[in-house]
């Protein structure tokens, strides 16, 4: 692994130099970020919305084609695995391949544990964005991650110079032109609003020069 990329992989998941945390710690936060996330796509499921990311693009293939969103989720991520391994490391790839694993199994048992009897969508699109953000800032502060394009720019960041928010957006961007296909324009719309509100999210919490332990 380069210094340019450990440095921006570092700064991207918040390593720092300070204590770290232990294997029951990251299991716990893990635990923790996977039934958040997994909630949170459950809510977009049933609203008929979906998110940034890949498991934005594993919403699409589940409402265009009926299989199951874990399935999806799960399949889509298997060619970033590689990459992970190549770049971040093996403990890196293990801690994320089981997480994607483990959010891929409850997002298609959650059906038998909860249900959404009634949401507002635009609440529903608002709480789903802010859920999204909570669950991955504790994967990135336990290194881990859902996997996905995450991976992938930060990775291209480092060999090719492309800043990471660019991929990114490029990302969404068609992410959501494919979803104009798929979903009515006001799905779409809340799905944006959903993205904006994960993003802000993010922007203003993932600081990892607040947050050393590693």
């Amino acid at each position: 692994m380069t210094r340019s990329f450990r440095s921006s992989l570092a700064r991207h998941f918040g390593e720092g130099s300070a204590t770290a945390h232990s294997a029951l710690e990251d299991a716990q936060g893990i635990a923790v970020a996977i039934v958040i996330l997994a909630l949170s796509v459950g809510l977009l499921e049933e609203l008929g919305l979906l998110t940034s990311g890949i498991a934005g693009l594993a919403l699409i293939v589940h409402f265009a084609t009926g299989v199951p969103t874990g399935v999806a989720f799960f399949v889509l991520n298997l060619p970033f695995y590689g990459l992970a391994i190549l770049r971040l490391g093996w403990r890196f790839t293990a801690k994320t391949v089981a997480a994607v694993a483990a959010l891929s199994v409850l997002l298609d048992q959650q059906d038998r544990l909860i249900t959404f009897e009634w949401v507002d969508p635009v609440y529903g699109a608002i709480l789903s964005g802010l859920l999204i953000g909570f669950g991955l800032l504790a994967m990135f502060r336990h290194r881990a991650s859902v996997g996905g394009i995450g991976i992938l720019a930060v990775w291209l960041q480092d060999r090719y110079g492309i800043r990471a928010g660019i991929t990114q957006l490029v990302h969404d961007t068609l992410l959501f032109t494919v979803a104009l296909i798929v979903l009515p324009s006001g799905a779409v719309a809340l799905s944006f609003l959903s993205a904006i509100v994960l993003n802000l999210f993010l922007t203003v919490n993932h600081r990892p020069d607040r947050y050393i332990a590693r």
